[in-house]
């Protein structure tokens, strides 16, 4: 399955160039120095919508045939992936449905607003909304776009790793949040083909860790998450989602953080490299920081996957 990521990957990268962005995979003097290693950040927080979500969204909207775009499609997420299928939905004419739970960040909510899809409100976990997608596309006989749970949506957000290979020599690790495992499945099944020695990173608040427990206990756990910053990565994992099996055979090392070291990272980020980024994104750089004393000397990639936070939160963390 990993080399058929691999080619889809390349295959989406060609796809999807004149939708999104190609971001930039920029090294910081400022956390070098402070780590003692070569730290490049990968900044998907400057993306179309201000996530990566929109690469995978728009692969999966582009492989839909003219018939079941005419019918519309129907997504769940709690806000960034929204806003990534509204996006490409509008883009290429086709209707669009959101499901989210209630508990949604209102700043993702207004993201996805801006594209035009209905948004509907279900459930008090991604999982429950997703769920409830489900079963609405079945009825109404609409695609369903998973968060991560596909395979198009994996290779469209694969495509972050060919411009990393493409833009950075000799990488020895890189750092991803992982919530469903879309993401940090798509980058690492590129990379480690590319790349045999890599090692990948994979990270998670520690309020809301379900697919990093689920690899521990050798399935897909049903846990509830408490609140956190992170709220890209939280909530549960699908059953059968593809994802599963892959995180457990790409990622090599998975990290936890505290709520006040994604907080301390978020600000710190912010003050150092003048840029906004969200929660999950504060994961990876927390990541990055716990691992100073393993890291020393090595060539390291922090994805810094998304900038959607609430002004009312980022007055709140100050």
């Amino acid at each position: 399955m990993i080399t058929d990521i691999y080619s889809n990957v390349k295959v989406a990268y060609k796809k999807i160039n004149s939708f999104v962005r190609r971001t930039p995979f920029i090294y910081s003097s400022v956390f070098s120095n402070d780590l003692g290693c070569e730290v490049f950040f990968k900044l998907e927080n400057l993306q179309i919508t201000g996530s990566f979500k929109a690469r995978g969204a728009v692969n999966k909207l582009l492989s839909l045939s003219e018939k079941e775009k005419s019918r519309g499609v129907i997504s769940a997420s709690t806000g960034n992936h929204g806003a990534a299928v509204a996006y490409g939905a509008k883009k290429l004419g086709i209707p669009a449905t959101i499901y989210v739970p209630k508990d949604a960040s209102n700043a993702k909510i207004d993201n996805m607003k801006i594209f035009g899809p209905k948004i509907k409100f279900f459930g008090d976990d991604c999982v429950e909304s997703e769920l409830k997608g489900r079963e609405d596309s079945i009825v109404s006989s609409k695609e369903y776009i998973s968060p991560y749970n596909d395979l198009s949506v994996i290779a469209g957000q694969g495509t972050i790793g060919i411009e990393m290979d493409q833009q950075v020599d000799g990488l020895d690790s890189v750092i991803i949040s992982v919530g469903g495992g879309g993401l940090i499945s798509g980058v690492s099944a590129y990379l480690k083909k590319k790349i045999p020695s890599i090692r990948i990173i994979g990270c998670s608040p520690k309020n809301s860790a379900v697919m990093i427990h689920s690899m521990e206990a050798g399935k897909v756990l049903d846990l509830e998450s408490s609140p956190t910053l992170s709220d890209g990565t939280a909530g549960g994992v699908e059953k059968d989602s593809v994802t599963f099996d892959l995180c457990r055979d790409l990622i090599d090392q998975t990290v936890l953080v505290e709520e006040n070291e994604i907080i301390d990272s978020i600000v710190k980020y912010m003050n150092l490299e003048h840029q906004l980024i969200e929660g999950a994104a504060g994961t990876a750089v927390a990541t990055l920081r716990k691992l100073k004393n393993n890291i020393k000397g090595q060539r390291i990639g922090v994805i810094i996957c998304g900038s959607n936070i609430s002004l009312a939160t980022l007055k709140e963390i100050l």
